[in-house]
């Protein structure tokens, strides 16, 4: 059999008495001893100098009421038991330098005595491991009862307890299936993803970066993280979003932090910034890449310390925010490119999720198939369903080799959109997959069918990289390459690109501007000289 050690402080108020009319008040330290359901074979008795004489009578007493009970005197050097750090730290200490026996001996926290930063400081510890041990709670007996009082026990190994066990698992797979937009996905790498998101962003503070594909579902997933950590009441403050893609120059600077009045040409009145508007609560930047070198400065220091200086202020504002980034760049390729930060990626790349993209979890077209078909619906108070025929001749195109999904989940969305838009009856049907799948083929071979050039794209995407450009940015790309090779160096491209903002002063370096532009493709001035 173990024997059974009970660790307790002594308390000076609780458990003082003297004469024999001790014996009629309850002392939660000898009380403690006296359940007949309940032997005690050693007592580890905490006390401070002060009250000494009291722990010899309360041992004293112990032994008169439990003779098979050994107390042991432990002397704890405790100035202000209302301190929770230098109480934490003397138990603690106590803890680490205590010869504990698992396999021989059983051991019992009393919690009842001491103040109750004491009674906190044995919870925490005992629930650290620090004490390994259940937690012992005795109480008065009720009015018109008899001494000893009660007493019950908590093992605070949660593992032991089924309905809790079982209640904190029903509250992952919420919070989980919430993150998920209620979408069921069958993707088992995916549905593991969304597991760890779900356990970082409810346990941890610190920045999380999410990087991915655009049309990957990297926005969507941040605002379902904000909204999951303020059901739980883990944060108070607003959802703040901002594309850094369309941050330049002083306005960048000012969107973040803000200004005060005067600060620039134009600043007739003092702005706030996103940073400060997200006090208290969850600052997205999606295509944090995209961030000038000014900014991931101010921004490192704001993320480590909580403080920024607004532009044109001497004085610092604080804000309490948790940072959520997005990029569907490299990061690490443009920190060796000079282009980004590294102290600044280490600062957020501690928690780094990559959301893959549709095509890598094809098995999920179904599900989301079905979701945009129950928003759309939503959306416009229009039920549409499809017919047999043409959901499975839709899936089929949708599964196979053909379906880029250049653009991923948007994509899919446009898509169902367009289907859901033109289904007059409220059914999709056969004809209208065909042409709807004859419309996103055209699309995906190349925007040749378009019109559109490839004469220079080519030299620096592969087909299948030009297929996950959209319309537009292959015109733009095609034309801003074109005038790249046709250029000397990079401040005549520029010139060139940015004529009419130059004249106009709209832009304070246009060679940055376009150098900045060519990265969000991973292509330097370098590569173009390469190809020139």
């Amino acid at each position: 059999m173990k024997k059974t050690v009970c660790i307790g402080l002594l308390g000076p108020t609780l458990d003082a008495g003297k004469g024999r009319r001790r014996w009629d008040r309850w002392r939660p330290t000898v009380a403690a001893c006296q359940h007949d359901d309940l032997v005690i074979d050693r007592f580890e008795l905490l006390y401070q100098a002060a009250f000494s004489d009291l722990a010899h009578w309360v041992a004293e007493d112990i032994a008169q009421i439990s003779p098979e009970t050994t107390v042991n005197l432990a002397l704890i050097k405790l100035d202000n038991p209302w301190d929770f750090g230098e109480t934490y730290g003397v138990l603690q200490d106590f803890a680490s330098t205590y010869s504990f026996k698992p396999e021989q001996e059983d051991y019992l926290i009393h919690i009842t005595t001491g103040t109750h930063v004491a009674q906190i400081c044995l919870f925490l510890l005992t629930e650290a491991h620090y004490f390994p041990a259940k937690l012992l709670q005795t109480s008065p007996p009720p009015k018109g009862g008899s001494l000893p009082g009660r007493y019950s026990m908590i093992d605070l190994d949660l593992s032991k307890y089924d309905q809790i066990a079982q209640r904190f698992a029903v509250e992952q797979e919420e919070g989980t299936h919430f993150l998920k937009a209620g979408i069921d996905t069958r993707n088992v790498a995916f549905n593991h993803l969304i597991d760890e998101i779900e356990y970082v962003a409810l346990h941890s503070t610190a920045p999380i970066l999410l990087t991915g594909p655009t049309g990957a579902g990297k926005t969507q997933l941040a605002r379902r993280l904000y909204e999951l950590k303020k059901s739980r009441r883990q944060i108070d403050g607003r959802f703040v979003e901002v594309n850094c893609a369309t941050l330049q120059g002083e306005g960048a600077m000012s969107a973040l932090f803000g200004h005060i009045k005067g600060a620039f040409t134009g600043a007739l009145k003092a702005r706030a910034g996103l940073l400060l508007r997200a006090d208290q609560g969850m600052l997205f930047l999606d295509e944090i890449g995209e961030l000038g070198a000014d900014e991931q400065t101010m921004l490192l220091r704001a993320i480590e310390e909580k403080r920024f200086l607004p532009l044109g202020s001497d004085e610092e504002r604080i804000s309490q925010f948790q940072l959520l980034a997005g990029t569907n760049r490299d990061l690490h390729e443009a920190v060796s490119q000079g282009q980004f930060r590294e102290d600044l990626l280490a600062r957020i790349n501690l928690w780094h999720f990559r959301l893959p993209g549709l095509k890598e979890r094809r098995e999920d077209i179904t599900p989301n198939l079905h979701y945009e078909l129950d928003r759309y619906g939503e959306e416009n108070q229009r039920r549409i369903t499809f017919n047999k025929e043409a959901e499975q001749a839709y899936l089929r195109f949708a599964l196979s080799a053909e379906a880029a999904w250049s653009a991923n989940f948007r994509d899919l969305s446009a898509s169902i959109t367009r289907l859901c838009t033109f289904a007059k009856s409220g059914r999709i049907s056969t004809d209208l997959v065909k042409r709807e799948i004859a419309r996103l083929t055209a699309h995906w071979q190349g925007h040749e069918s378009s019109g559109a050039s490839t004469a220079h794209l080519s030299r620096f995407f592969s087909k299948a990289a030009m297929a996950e450009l959209d319309y537009i940015e292959h015109i733009q790309l095609e034309a801003v390459l074109a005038t790249c090779m046709a250029s000397k160096n990079l401040s005549e491209a520029s010139r060139s690109l940015f004529n009419v903002s130059r004249l106009q002063k709209k832009s304070n370096n246009d060679a940055d501007r376009l150098r900045k532009y060519l990265a969000k493709y991973n292509i330097t001035w370098q590569d173009v000289r390469d190809q020139q």
